[in-house]
């Protein structure tokens, strides 16, 4: 927040510093990364999404027209994830367990490798710390319209 414009202030009764132009000062003492905390992470868990949702048949990030992906974004460094019907049916799951990626495309197969029927899912995500204990959950909706495959086009 600066309140004077950025301009050279002459002071007939000052010492010249920085060639009269205006001098600020700030600090980063207090700025860190928080480590290994419990309320980081639970706090933490409210961030994570799934993206786009609503699905209307196309997302950016799809690379042609037979691939359907969407991501879920935000992800712990170790966490379950299991997709469910509203009738309660597993329909896919995963398992993560790497800090260096943060998000997890689903390309919108069971587990068989059969692409899903349009609809709303339940996305269920455990949270584990690195020793395997589970320090929350997040249970996330998701609705899907699915495009039919035209075969003609290409």
């Amino acid at each position: 927040n600066v309140k004077k414009p950025y301009k050279k202030y002459i002071c007939d009764d000052c010492d010249v510093v920085n060639d009269e132009n205006p001098m600020y000062v700030f600090s980063t003492d207090n700025v860190a990364t928080t480590v290994q905390s419990k309320d980081a992470q639970v706090e933490a868990i409210d961030l994570i999404n799934v993206v786009p949702n609503p699905y209307y048949a196309y997302s950016d990030y799809e690379n042609n027209q037979l691939d359907n992906r969407i991501k879920i974004t935000n992800l712990p460094q170790s966490c379950d994830i299991k997709i469910y019907t509203l009738s309660g049916s597993l329909v896919k799951e995963f398992y993560k367990d790497d800090p260096t990626v943060t998000s997890l495309d689903w390309d919108l197969k069971n587990n068989y490798g059969i692409p899903i029927a349009s609809g709303l899912y339940i996305i269920h995500i455990n949270v584990k710390d690195q020793n395997g204990n589970i320090v929350g959950e997040r249970v996330l909706k998701w609705f899907g319209v699915m495009r039919p495959i035209d075969l003609d086009t290409f």
